[in-house]
């Protein structure tokens, strides 16, 4: 195996034995020959396209199985296994014929060992040229990104037929003999532009259905009746979990990147929605052991749970884990049954109260944007002297302790605008507010970060300024593969000078950096004594 997408592979250079996080050699080949065949796959739906034949089912496998294979989604053998025979069979119907002689297109094994054989030979470094390899490698990242946030839109019912579009004709170029590196780092920008729209999409899915997010102060104790906590992503899973736990006698609890549901009004009517128990994703070991009831991974991140509480820990979706109980997908309009987390919950001990109090949320862009004069005339005072965004991923690296001491030493005029994960570095430090404007503004999940930009448009068009003219630096956290489309996204809206850490990705080859640095002026996290003077002194003076 090779595999060094997320900020965490071994050495910081990449995983050849097992992953970091936890999936096998394995596990990671079959997702590589995953993806390798989708290119394929991508090339015969495309020819279907042209034809106007429908695509809805191809495009939607394409959209799940890329995000299966984002960190930390799903760690099963057999789950890959029949991904790659599902492809296989898809691509041998009668409807869907190609001129392509690409091997990608061609290839058929005779058995589960010639699949096996196949994976090793089709992964990341089978292009043997760096620079080229780094941009496959981005734009198959970004890519990763928007298939999970367009999987999440299209599961509320929710469709943009350029976004599958786009991703079938980028996975589509990668197999190009002679594919240039100025027409892949064009699609790696294009990437940037559909991330946008995806998470457009999705905040429009999630606002329609569930209610503009309010500032909202969660529980972070527990109570005293058996619970059920949910993590991940996927909002659907919760509202139905919601129902489903009803006058049972169950409490939900949200953990990790499920906190900010705690904001959405569709979900308060719910009494028994308890509010959020713990910190961010890896964390799990601890957290998922004194919660003592069953937690529910609607997507990632999971980590290989300890055998002292796996018997708790249900998958659904593209989430797996060998031994772990699954969820099945709804069938039709009906919901997923989740009568047996509720079953066994009623049968565990409340959770143990691991701390007490409440985080301020719901500062997505309807919120934030509703006290904008506030914050308008702030600025104006001198009050507020810059909005710092510190959104993305948080991770197990004792390095990431960077972003807690960088959050306390910001000047007190500073204010956080965050969405993501890496929140849990800083929004429980107790940071005060600005005359009722907290300091650390949280927008959500990390797709959350639409709401950042939108933020910050309507600032630049309300002082009549660029973008790269508002008092706002950004020094963004990153750990897999939906901070990586974030940062593409921002790049396309036209921000410069990201500060990006803890460590610049593995797979940016020397060549690939010197262009994002000359034309956007990326740069990396050094100290925080450093960063501080270098960010802050970047700020535009009024």
């Amino acid at each position: 195996m090779y595999c060094y997408q997320c900020q965490e592979t071994a050495k910081g250079k990449g995983c050849t034995i097992a992953g970091v996080c936890g999936k096998t050699s394995e596990v990671a080949e079959l997702q590589d020959l995953s993806i390798y065949l989708l290119k394929g796959l991508s090339l015969i739906n495309l020819q279907r396209k042209d034809k106007n034949k429908k695509t809805t089912k191809i495009d939607d496998f394409i959209i799940e199985t890329l995000f299966s294979t984002i960190t930390n989604v799903n760690f099963d053998k057999q789950y890959f296994l029949d991904k790659i025979y599902e492809i296989l069979k898809m691509r041998s119907s009668d409807e869907n014929t190609s001129n392509s002689k690409h091997d990608a297109v061609t290839w058929e094994p005779n058995d589960e060992q010639d699949i096996l054989k196949k994976a090793k030979i089709i992964g990341v470094l089978s292009e043997p040229n760096e620079d080229l390899r780094s941009l496959k490698e981005l734009l198959i990242y970004g890519l990763k990104g928007v298939a999970a946030y367009y999987h999440h839109a299209t599961t509320l019912g929710y469709h943009d037929a350029d976004i599958p579009l786009f991703i079938q004709q980028a996975l589509a170029t990668t197999l190009k003999e002679k594919v240039t590196a100025d027409e892949l780092t064009s699609l790696v920008l294009d990437c940037g532009k559909t991330g946008v729209q995806a998470m457009a999409l999705l905040d429009k899915a999630n606002t329609s259905t569930y209610g503009h997010p309010e500032i909202t102060t969660v529980n972070i104790g527990v109570h005293d009746k058996p619970g059920i906590l949910v993590s991940g992503h996927d909002l659907k899973d919760l509202e139905e979990l919601l129902k489903q736990t009803k006058n049972t006698g169950v409490d939900v609890y949200t953990h990790g990147e499920m906190l900010p549901a705690n904001a959405y009004p569709q979900f308060k009517k719910y009494d028994h929605f308890i509010g959020n128990y713990g910190g961010s994703w890896w964390k799990q070991k601890e957290e998922f052991e004194s919660f003592n009831g069953p937690i529910l991974m609607t997507t990632n991140c999971l980590v290989p749970p300890k055998d002292s509480y796996k018997n708790r820990v249900y998958t659904t979706s593209m989430v797996g884990y060998p031994g772990l109980k699954h969820i099945a997908d709804r069938s039709n309009d009906g919901e997923k049954d989740f009568s047996e987390l509720i079953k066994q919950a009623k049968q565990c001990i409340p959770p143990t109260e691991i701390e007490q109090g409440g985080l301020t949320i719901g500062f997505a862009h309807k919120s934030a944007l509703a006290n904008a004069g506030k914050i308008l005339d702030l600025i104006q005072e001198g009050k507020i002297t810059q909005f710092v965004v510190m959104a993305g991923c948080d991770g197990r690296h004792e390095n990431r302790d960077y972003y807690t001491d960088f959050a306390q030493q910001l000047p007190k005029g500073s204010v956080i605008l965050t969405a993501g994960c890496a929140k849990y570095r800083y929004n429980k430090l107790g940071l005060g507010d600005i005359e009722g404007i907290p300091r650390v503004l949280d927008a959500g999940q990390c797709n959350d970060s639409y709401s950042l930009v939108v933020i910050a448009q309507k600032l630049a068009e309300v002082l009549g300024v660029g973008v790269n003219d508002l008092p706002i630096v950004y020094n963004i956290a990153w750990y897999e593969q939906k901070a990586i489309l974030v940062l593409l996204s921002l790049l396309h809206l036209g921000v410069k000078n990201i500060m990006l850490g803890p460590m610049l990705p593995a797979f940016v080859s020397p060549g690939v950096l010197e262009v994002l640095v000359d034309t956007f002026g990326i740069m990396p996290n050094s100290s925080v004594d450093e960063d501080l003077q270098k960010l802050i002194g970047m700020i535009p003076s009024s």
